[in-house]
């Protein structure tokens, strides 16, 4: 019982102790969706590296200490996803999946300059108090209108928030937190924030996990429509396939098709409850509307089992499992994403390497359609644009392990296929009915864990992730079939 108390003691100490080596002034404090207790603080850096002596921006910094009394040296940074996520707001629910990392290492979440509270450029989807029929407009998520006001007040240069700038920033933390090697995780977006890390500054890196890779021979939003039909097609054959689901749902795909058709020549009305106030509501869903729903449904494997029953549904003209599924996430981005920062990296560091008839042209034949990519390139026509990045493929000998959800609509496994191209000290997993974002999943922590320890993707043995598989369809609102 003695040295129980005795060792929980030791914990607790190292969770409230400041770093000594650290030139940033910590505090206790929580970190949204997590129980742990962590220790943030601020460093404040030029707005334009190149005239230090003008605007500052505070970056906030966020640290959950190792529960080692002698940690590693090497701490591990999570970088967000996005872009516009601040780590320290989007990241809580998942250090769970770091527990064995951060029993002997610091975890540390810096909100990229931008996100969070590093100076946010926010930019809400909707108006505070938004009907759901406002909510589900097609063209009220992404208006010309709103970005611009948005833009007129910013406190800020929007052309200086790209992620090579951020990579800068996120060193100068580094620095200050005195840690020399550090270990990196990211997660979609945050996979090409690491990777531009790791070629601008990997003198200082010691590993890297990449978790729905995402680099920049990746075009976005060019890739949208055909990355989801991938992921809507691998569904629809599962289905097919599957007893169950094939009984309950005969003739799928043309059924699905169909609906987008009808959809696509006039939206259909429909009376259902808002999810958020629970009151009736009259609503007008049209084709645009329900497919970019659809492709946020599919981002998690769990929430797309109910893909088959939301067509079935619809089809038969009944949309409330869509608005069921869907009305809320609009919402929920706006809550932890900064669009003003999506807007500052994608102008600079994509749309200007497509155009409208490319993405055209890459959209056809998918259920998605152009719309949605139509009007990023809307927004970008007029958003103030940075520097270009450097686009050549990142080329690195530093250990790195490469996680892809087998049914990702976002970041499928071809696209970390084409980064291990230029990184020879790689391996590359395929997580089986997994979505958008695997480290959670099944054995996944566990083979990051021992990654992070020996640095060596060869120590990695993933024939645990086998018995993985997509999560039963719901073929009733009472569930899968037993």
């Amino acid at each position: 019982m003695r040295l129980a108390v005795s060792l929980l003691l030791a914990a607790a100490c190292s969770q409230t102790e400041a770093r000594p080596d650290s030139r940033i002034a910590l505090s206790p404090c929580r970190i949204k969706g997590s129980g742990l207790q962590a220790q943030c603080g601020s460093l404040r850096v030029p707005e334009d590296r190149a005239a230090p002596s003008g605007r500052q921006i505070d970056l906030h910094v966020a640290i959950v200490p190792a529960l080692a009394r002698a940690p590693a040296a090497d701490a591990l940074f999570l970088l967000a996803g996005g872009p516009g996520q601040g780590a320290s707001e989007a990241m809580g629910v998942l250090l769970g999946a770091f527990e064995r990392i951060h029993r002997t290492r610091d975890l540390v979440l810096v909100d990229q300059r931008g996100t969070g509270l590093s100076h946010a450029l926010r930019c809400d989807l909707h108006d505070a108090g938004a009907t759901l029929a406002e909510r589900l407009s097609g063209d009220a998520a992404l208006s010309e209108q709103r970005f611009r006001k948005c833009l007129q007040g910013y406190d800020a240069d929007p052309r200086l928030y790209t992620t090579s700038i951020a990579m800068q920033d996120l060193d100068d933390v580094r620095a200050a937190l005195g840690y020399e090697r550090i270990d990196l995780w990211g997660g979609s977006y945050g996979t090409r924030a690491a990777l531009t890390y790791l070629r601008e500054h990997g003198g200082h890196v010691r590993a890297v996990v990449l978790d729905g890779v995402a680099p920049r021979e990746q075009v976005l939003p060019v890739t949208f429509a055909r990355d989801a039909q991938r992921s809507m097609d691998l569904l629809l054959d599962n289905c097919a396939s599957d007893a169950a689901c094939a009984k309950a749902f005969p003739g799928l795909r043309a059924r699905f098709e169909k609906l987008l058709a009808d959809l696509g020549r006039a939206p259909a009305h429909a009376t259902v409850q808002d999810p958020l106030t629970g009151a009736p509501a009259e609503v007008s869903i049209g084709r645009d509307v329900f497919a970019s729903g659809l492709r946020g449904v599919l981002y998690q494997q769990d929430l797309a089992s109910l893909v088959p029953l939301i067509v079935d549904r619809a089809a038969r003209g009944d949309f409330a499992p869509f608005v069921a599924s869907t009305a809320g996430l609009d919402s929920g981005y706006s809550r932890t994403m900064s669009f003003g920062l999506t807007f500052s990296v994608l102008c600079a560091e994509d749309l200007p390497f497509t155009s409208r008839a490319e993405i055209v042209e890459r959209s056809k034949g998918t259920f998605l359609g152009a719309h949605d990519a139509l009007a990023f390139a809307d927004i970008c026509s007029f958003w103030p644009r940075g520097a270009p990045p450097d686009r050549s493929p990142v080329k690195s000998d530093k250990p790195v392990l490469l996680l892809s959800g087998e049914i990702d609509p976002a970041t499928p496994p071809q696209w970390a296929e084409i980064a291990r191209r230029t990184l020879p000290n790689s391996l590359h997993l395929v997580v089986p009915g997994v979505g958008h974002g695997a480290s959670a999943e099944g054995c996944v922590p566990q083979l990051m864990a021992k990654f992070v320890e020996t640095a060596d993707v060869k120590a990695v043995d993933a024939k645990c992730l086998q018995p993985l598989q997509r999560p039963p369809f719901f073929v009733s609102f009472a569930g899968p079939m037993p």
